[in-house]
């Protein structure tokens, strides 16, 4: 790559906020001899534009001898964030190739088929007439010859080996603080009635070790196979048949991956296997550390990479999640631009919000919500409910006070229907969201306000947390949770001039701030020692807006189908995180300010 084209290439017609001394400490950073720069860059940096002039400092064809890597990558986690730089005028020159399932066939009678059911996938040796006109090969055509391609974070990985998407250049991986999360979650091997076709005519023995585990995962890679090629030799397929195909060699691909993986003696990786109903029950083998599948599907991809987020907040500990040499890797730093006062923390907490405490909690935490509906009468806001038991708890309270008139929600199937709906009203209605608090954009008057319903700490109950747990990796357990408050308090401001709220009512929330302090970003934990305990107006749901009845848009039906998620709501049972201890020094680093009123007051895209 040439970082000193890193200026020429940035997209804007000029620089804003800490645009500018950022691609310089960029720059500097390649030029340094480092193969990976990560730029943490807060809400509002403007990370897409930076993320496109690094990209632009690839290695062009004219620049570049036959054997060569030239061009970039840009990829995220995030379908949303893809979604936003397909919008953006200023990057119309990055190609974005998404996976076949997003795309319509173009032939007469198939308009409604996505491509991946399209004849093409359902008849042996068809021959497509139209292929060069069609939107998904010719997209891919176009992203594959263009100096910038632009993808999901699924579909990137998914085409590692690709003779189409080969090893570039430059790598520039947005919102990039999950990444190793997400290689775990994409090499998890899920083995239940919905993801095994033949699943009912599995005979599944209970799994007590990780050689069972292989003999077991062997046998069934046969069975798919021989499966798969049955159908494979079909002149023709329906479309269901078509999906049980693809679905056949996934399993396979995964399951021999495992198994070659686990007998690999040079492998870092540590596999966990649950089965929490033994013999005959659904189970999946996860990875711990997927170092070596990170290598086969990013890190061999290209010779420089670029990773943003606003929340990687331990290089020596993400490097060693990922699999990268920290002597190799450098930190640059962006400063935030928001005015601190316009980002307020305020602490309403009501209580703890674990299993074991939660049913007591929730109501205080619905009162509080009133008071707070009743502080923003003519404002917007959105209530982080953290699973959908607390969701559904929290509307059922909200619609016995009487004020469900002003309240909405959304379903398990109808997410993204109904966060649309909401955001498109003027009126102030209050949103109980899901596992929302990333890649949501909710500036302006959208959202002038938020609550934090629950310490996002992870699921204890799972193998992979246990284990990292039982080996005393507490600092990673609760720089995971930090990070998502993080995020989630980046949701309603969205710019220098943008104000916005956010509502701590879970106590656990500031005890984390104590444990994880060390890993905050500055500018983080001035706004965590800012936080405030505000003056609310006395309960009143009269005064709070709406007339009662059900809950808005996203009715109590909802509620009922998308209703108890029992391994979301389980998951809370143990979390270590929610102890007493700390309690005093939270006392300490907690200023009590009084309340200032501001001045201006995924996932997933697949082949």
């Amino acid at each position: 790559m040439n970082p000193e084209r890193i200026f020429d290439e940035f997209p804007a017609p000029s620089f804003r906020g800490n645009q500018r001394e950022a691609l310089a400490d960029v720059r500097s950073a390649f030029e340094g001899d480092n193969d990976v720069v990560l730029v943490r860059a807060p809400t509002g940096s403007g990370k897409s534009l930076l993320a496109r002039a690094i990209a632009g400092c690839a290695r062009r064809v004219d620049e570049a001898d036959p054997s060569d890597s030239t061009g970039a990558y840009y990829t995220t986690p995030q379908v949303s964030q893809l979604d936003d730089v397909a919008e953006e005028p200023l990057l119309d020159d990055l190609k974005i190739i998404r996976g076949k399932r997003n795309y319509s066939c173009i032939l007469p009678g198939e308009h409604d088929t996505p491509v991946n059911r399209a004849p093409c996938a359902r008849e042996k040796g068809y021959d497509c007439s139209v292929k060069h006109r069609c939107p998904y090969f010719s997209d891919r055509a176009i992203a594959s010859n263009r100096e910038i391609a632009a993808m999901t974070l699924a579909y990137f990985m998914r085409t590692a080996g690709s003779e189409v998407f080969r090893k570039r250049d430059v790598v520039v991986i947005d919102e990039a603080h999950g990444l190793a999360e997400w290689a775990e979650m994409y090499a998890a091997i899920d083995l239940n009635p919905r993801t095994v076709p033949i699943w009912d005519d599995l005979k599944v023995p209970e799994i007590t070790g990780l050689d069972r585990a292989v003999e077991y995962a062997e046998r069934l890679a046969g069975t798919c196979k021989r499966r798969k090629d049955d159908l494979v030799a079909q002149p023709e397929l329906t479309p269901g048949e078509v999906a049980r195909r693809d679905r056949f060699q996934e399993l396979v691909s995964e399951l021999d991956w495992f198994v070659e993986d686990y007998r690999d003696p040079d492998s870092a990786t540590e596999w966990v296997v649950d089965q929490p109903d033994g013999a005959g029950g659904p189970m999946t083998i996860k990875p711990m550390n997927p170092e070596r599948y990170l290598a086969h599907t990013v890190w061999e991809r290209g010779n420089a990479f670029a990773l943003l987020s606003a929340t990687i907040l331990n290089k020596g500990a993400f490097c060693r999640q990922v699999g990268l040499d920290p002597e190799r890797v450098a930190l640059v730093d962006v400063g935030h631009t928001f005015p601190v006062e316009n980002r307020p923390l305020y602490d309403v907490t009501q209580g703890k919000m674990t299993y074991e405490h939660r049913e007591e909690t929730i109501p205080k935490i619905a009162r509080t919500v009133v008071r707070i509906m009743q502080e923003h009468p003519d404002e917007k806001g959105i209530v982080h409910a953290h699973s959908y038991h607390i969701q559904k708890k929290l509307a059922e309270q909200l619609e016995a006070f009487g004020v469900g008139g002003r309240v909405r929600a959304h379903g398990r199937d109808s997410r993204d229907a109904d966060l649309d709906s909401w955001k498109a009203t003027d009126d102030p209605d209050v949103f109980l969201s899901v596992k929302m608090e990333e890649a949501l954009d909710l500036k302006g008057d959208l959202a002038r306000w938020q609550v934090l319903c629950k310490a996002p700490f992870l699921n204890t109950s799972d193998s992979r947390v246990a284990h990292r747990l039982e080996h005393g990796q507490w600092a990673w357990y609760y720089r995971a949770a930090l990070r998502t408050v993080i995020q989630a308090c980046g949701r309603v401001i969205r710019a220098p001039d943008d104000y916005g709220a956010t509502y701590l009512a879970d106590s656990s929330l500031l005890q984390l701030f104590d444990r994880a302090r060390t890993d905050m970003p500055d500018w983080f934990e001035e706004q965590v020692d800012r936080t405030a305990s505000p003056e609310l107006p006395e309960f009143d749901p009269r005064s709070a807006g709406g007339s009662g009845g059900s809950i808005g848009h996203g009715s109590a039906r909802q509620f009922g189908s998308g209703g108890d998620d029992g391994h979301d709501d389980s998951s809370d049972e143990n979390e270590s995180g929610d102890s007493d201890s700390g309690s005093n020094s939270r006392q300490n680093s907690r200023s009590r300010r009084s309340r200032k009123k501001s001045p201006m007051a995924d996932v997933w895209d697949t082949e």
